[in-house]
């Protein structure tokens, strides 16, 4: 067979396909037309992969096939659907599965620090070990509230944003350890408690709390939202239930990882409010309550969402077509 005569003769028929192919509605006559191009045009394509498979009208007949059956099978969705599908579906789904493991991190993070804050505070020697009495006045009356406004306010916010971010990230990536999750909230709730417990030793607990609740309310929250996730993907090869192990660990993997998406707007907000509010000249009844407006917004995203995403049978997880095919065992 002649392939450029061969080209020639059907070139036509190709680029109308092509046309329809492009047009975002079809009348009865089109669609006609439609189906009997996309069939002639796939014989075309295997008459030409029969005599010269690696050639570059091969090649060019492939790609217009396969956007003819994206066009004529409808898997084809606008960016913004696939936006609104995320944040009204499977954000707020994979949050909801994990809300009761979010709690549970969040107030065994608070029986540690305040266990930590307060053999801290009662023990002389815990202080003396953390510096001297004038470093400590320096950091309490000082270096704790200068913290948030050393810096300007948008690069100080962008910096927590991605300090947080990485952490969270880490916390669902490395979760499958079973090891790293608990290792990182047991250091930070460590670390809250002591500062805390140092503050009240020397008379300003009450400033500990004024300025680390603002951002801390939604930027621990969203911390332990990310240790939940990552013990969730190592529950999941530890118990897959009737699934595989691998079959398991890849579903949990994909509808977590969503969380971990997720967060990085979360902690963008948390960013903002340490960044331009915990350090603002705001009465602190204001922004007490901004924090909390915050963490109430996540919450009613995710008990009111969440609940009506799962209803649906969202979980995070990719559609079928992304997520692949999957073989029933026994």
């Amino acid at each position: 067979m002649d392939l450029d005569a061969f080209v020639a003769v059907h070139r036509q028929e190709w680029d109308r396909l092509d046309v329809l192919s492009g047009r975002r509605r079809l009348t009865g006559a089109e669609s006609d037309e439609f189906l009997g191009l996309y069939e002639r045009v796939s014989t075309h394509l295997s008459l030409v992969s029969s005599i010269e498979p690696d050639a570059i009208v091969s090649a060019d007949l492939s790609a217009r096939i396969s956007r003819a059956r994206t066009r004529f099978t409808g898997a084809r969705t606008s960016l913004l659907e696939e936006i609104a599908t995320f944040f009204v579906y499977s954000l707020p789904a994979a949050f909801y599965r994990i809300r009761v493991l979010t709690v549970v991190l969040g107030l065994l993070f608070c029986v540690i620090g305040v266990a930590a804050g307060l053999w801290a505070a009662n023990t002389p020697g815990v202080l003396k070990a953390m510096g001297s009495d004038a470093d400590l006045q320096q950091y309490v009356h000082h270096d704790f509230v200068d913290y948030y406004s050393q810096n300007p306010a948008a690069s100080f916010a962008g910096a927590v944003w991605t300090n947080n971010a990485l952490i969270a990230g880490m916390c669902v990536a490395f979760g499958i350890t079973g090891l790293y999750v608990p290792y990182v909230l047991y250091q930070n709730a460590v670390s809250v408690g002591m500062a805390g417990g140092t503050m009240s030793a020397l008379g300003e607990l009450d400033t500990f709390f004024l300025y680390i609740l603002p951002h801390g309310f939604m930027e621990l929250t969203a911390i332990f939202i990310a240790g939940a996730a990552g013990l969730r993907i190592f529950w999941a090869w530890v118990a897959p239930g009737p699934r595989t192990r691998i079959r398991s660990l890849a579903v949990e993997g994909r509808s977590l990882m969503t969380v971990a998406l997720g967060l990085v707007l979360v902690l963008f907000v948390s960013g903002l409010v340490e960044g331009f509010v915990t350090p603002s000249n705001l009465p602190h009844w204001m922004r007490l309550g901004i924090g909390l407006l915050v963490l109430a917004g996540y919450w009613t995203y995710t008990l009111v969402l969440g609940k009506r995403a799962v209803q649906a049978g969202a979980s995070g997880d990719l559609g079928q077509y992304d997520a692949g095919a999957t073989v029933d065992v026994a």
